[in-house]
């Protein structure tokens, strides 16, 4: 289960390949510069790879990515960018390729990337004019640069970008463990360690361990047989979307203040898309005349940032999916950068493709994707139906989970594929619809209320979306997953009060198109996290991440009212 997961994260970042990439001049068109190093206000060294045209004579502008991945191919993507007609240039977190500094991830960037970008605007090789692109941790730190935005930074292109404390490395306040193996990948040296990283046998070993014993989450290191890891335990240390996290990327108000111009590309299945959108809403929200605009498709991680797979994780993506976005980026940049046409492909701010019509669709706004919703009930009058309408009178499924029988797993986690001939509900509860009357157009994130009452103080949830196709196959198309003490405010714990009935409303779940066939079904599935891919919320309140399989004892009950219900964003004609 890690390594299926772990893919949508923050490590096969930046892959980009272009026809460009497998062309490019002879070295000798370059200069090359890989070993500076410039220090920042507070005495840190930053490394940076600079690459320029032998035939360049007047200033141009500058093309950064910003990452905690040196990389050998980092070379060609600033050779393409100077194809294009722009320096290039490539800066690396504090720590990393010739930076001496204490590795912190993500912490410095921000600051880093204005120091950064205050060089480059100064050599005799730039305009004064900087475009920041590149994906998942390189799209982290573009927004983390617009918390202090630097007057020559004009535009950013973040892919897949990460959205710290949001999506990683924790969900919903849900700490994932792919992170924790991560965080040896990118810390073991000045470089990668691929070899640690790659080394799967180690890492599910350690998972089952950790399982089976029942270990507090803390213990990963010591079951590991390493030091205490210091990044990975000081995420822990803020469970809550704190200052701690808020203080990495632009917060609230300070959206309001950014006025460049935006363009965010992300997928269906790519795990940074909680948050990609993130960011794009916050943008909406508090400057709603801003300039940005959004790419997103169904793509996964690595396919949303540069080129995507034809077919992913065994489905074949409508024709019209398959485009080149590291084209429309340099388009854009041209745009941006040297006033030329706007991409032809960016009919509107935002740009969605409609799975199963090969259509791509345009609308000004996210929220104006859909004009109409179903609300499904959770009716448990019979065997679980999705019902459209509120049931009269007050029933409820109950379900169990034993924490301390680790010989079953329940886990919210399907989209290893898409396409499911069975479907097993992991220890869930599962509610289907009736057949669809007629083709509909599910765009938007679904989002809904669980009404229940537990005999503990709190639950990891999830609640998993699939259509049931009419030949009988099963669609993966989104999920939520999230700790109920958090469901009303990311920010502070708030414990449920056992056996009493309890509202948990929620919403952060992944943004889908697809249009769903007549004659097909949606399908539920409601479940309690108890898996070796996440923490294990034993409810008895305290820190998670001390809870051990001690904390287990009674099983967790959960009663599922039927006036819970899910609302699904549908476009009708």
């Amino acid at each position: 289960m890690k390594y299926l997961v772990c893919s949508l994260f923050v490590l096969f970042t930046t892959i980009i390949t272009t026809e460009a990439q497998h062309a490019n001049p002879p070295d000798s068109l370059y200069i090359v510069k890989d070993s500076i190093l410039i220090k920042t206000t507070d005495g840190a060294s930053i490394s940076i790879l600079v690459v320029r045209s032998k035939n360049q004579i007047n200033p141009l502008p500058t093309i950064l990515q910003f990452t905690i991945y040196p990389r050998k191919i980092d070379i060609n993507k600033t050779k393409l960018a100077v194809d294009k007609g722009y320096v290039g240039v490539f800066a690396y977190t504090r720590g990393k390729k010739n930076s001496n500094d204490e590795l912190i991830p993500y912490e410095h960037d921000g600051d880093d990337a204005y120091e950064v970008i205050d060089w480059i605007s100064k050599q005799n090789w730039c305009n004064g004019t900087v475009g920041m692109y590149g994906g998942s941790y390189g799209g982290f730190t573009q927004w983390a640069a617009l918390k202090k935005l630097h007057p020559a930074l004009k535009t950013i292109v973040p892919s897949a970008a990460s959205a710290l404390g949001i999506d990683s490395p924790m969900m919903n306040n849900v700490v994932m463990n792919f992170p924790f193996s991560w965080t040896y990948y990118v810390s073991n040296n000045k470089f990668l360690d691929t070899e640690d990283y790659n080394n799967k046998k180690q890492w599910n070993d350690l998972e089952e361990k950790w399982f089976k014993t029942g270990s507090s989450f803390r213990s990963l290191d010591s079951l590991l047989g390493r030091p205490k890891n210091k990044i990975f335990n000081l995420w822990l240390d803020h469970p809550a979307y704190d200052k701690y996290w808020q203080d990495m990327i632009p917060y609230k108000e300070q959206f309001a203040k950014i006025n460049i111009p935006v363009l965010t590309t992300t997928g269906y299945y790519d795990g940074g898309q909680v948050g990609a959108l993130y960011y794009v809403r916050e943008l909406n929200k508090h400057n709603p005349k801003a300039n940005q605009y959004l790419i997103i498709g169904p793509y996964g991680h690595v396919g949303s940032q540069g080129l995507p797979d034809s077919v992913y994780n065994g489905y074949r993506i409508d024709s019209v999916a398959e485009i080149s976005i590291t084209n429309i980026i340099f388009q854009w940049f041209d745009y941006i950068l040297k006033h030329k046409e706007k991409p032809p492909f960016l009919k509107d701010n935002i740009n969605y493709q409609v799975m199963g019509s090969n259509e791509w669709k345009h609308t000004n706004q996210l929220k104006n994707t859909s004009n109409d919703s179903l609300v499904f009930y959770l009716d448990n009058s019979n065997e679980g139906i999705l019902n459209q309408k509120k049931p009269k009178k007050n029933k409820f499924a109950q379900m169990e989970v034993d924490f301390a029988d680790r010989n079953s797993i329940n886990s919210y986690y399907y989209a290893s594929r898409l396409f499911w001939e069975d479907l097993n509900n992991s220890g869930g509860v599962m509610y289907k619809t009736a057949p669809l009357l007629e083709d509909v157009e599910f765009t938007g994130c679904f989002t809904g209320q669980m009404n229940v009452s537990i005999n503990k103080k709190d639950m990891d949830y999830s609640a998993v979306l699939f259509e049931q196709m009419p030949d009988g196959k099963y669609f993966y198309l989104t999920y939520f997953m999230g700790r109920a003490s958090y469901a009303n405010d990311n920010t502070n714990r708030n414990l449920l009060t056992p056996n009493k009935k309890t509202s948990l409303p929620f919403s952060n779940s992944y943004f889908t198109s697809r249009k769903l066939s007549r004659g097909s079904k949606l399908v539920l599935i409601v479940n309690v996290n108890k898996s070796s891919s996440e923490q294990i919320n034993y409810g008895t309140g305290k820190d998670v991440n001390d809870e051990t399989i001690r904390d287990a004892q009674e099983s967790l009950k959960i009663k599922w009212y039927n006036d819970s219900f899910i609302k699904i964003p549908v476009w009708k004609k």
